[in-house]
């Protein structure tokens, strides 16, 4: 019917601090120590460790490549750089030379277009002269008349034309 029950499970203390159980528990616990220590120091430790070392490597890799890109660029940037300043000078070189070849084709036309102008001018004032000479030789006759009308307009008598050119030619002195 009702079992014996032992003297320990009746004396209501925990079995941690039963001094009896004590070596057992050491025993236990050493052994579970020793199993852990062993768990860390022979596989958890080498692997977190072989992480953090490939983890470490792989930065240092990349860290070594972006400065191996890094310097790549600089220097295709510095490259670039020159290209651009010896396209630059061959461009503004270019420039000055079409510029100068511009400004000697414009002296060119200019120079030949001012002989063709200063040919114009001598035709012109050839023809100026020879019209005025042809006037010149007809201002005679136009003054004659012209002072024979004159004297019939305001005398109302009409005027000898060798009167009125012997009066001329006595008066152009008079006016020089």
């Amino acid at each position: 019917m009702a079992e014996p029950v032992s003297a320990a499970a009746h004396s209501g203390g925990l079995p941690q601090l039963d001094m009896a159980q004590w070596p057992g528990q050491m025993v236990w616990m050493l052994v579970i120590f020793v199993v852990l220590y062993l768990l860390f120091a022979k596989v958890f430790v080498p692997r977190v460790g072989g992480t953090i070392d490939g983890r470490e490597d792989k930065i240092a890799g990349d860290i070594g490549e972006a400065r191996r890109l890094r310097d790549a660029a600089q220097a295709d940037a510095d490259a670039a750089a020159g290209e651009m300043a010896l396209a630059r000078a061959r461009a503004q070189k270019l420039a000055i030379d079409a510029q100068g070849e511009a400004k000697a084709a414009a002296a060119a036309r200019q120079a030949e277009e001012d002989a063709k102008l200063a040919v114009a001018m001598n035709a012109a004032e050839a023809r100026i002269a020879a019209a005025r000479a042809a006037a010149m030789v007809h201002v005679k006759a136009i003054a004659v008349d012209t002072a024979q009308a004159m004297i019939a307009r305001l005398t109302g008598v009409a005027a000898d034309a060798s009167e009125v050119e012997r009066a001329l030619a006595a008066a152009k002195p008079a006016q020089a």
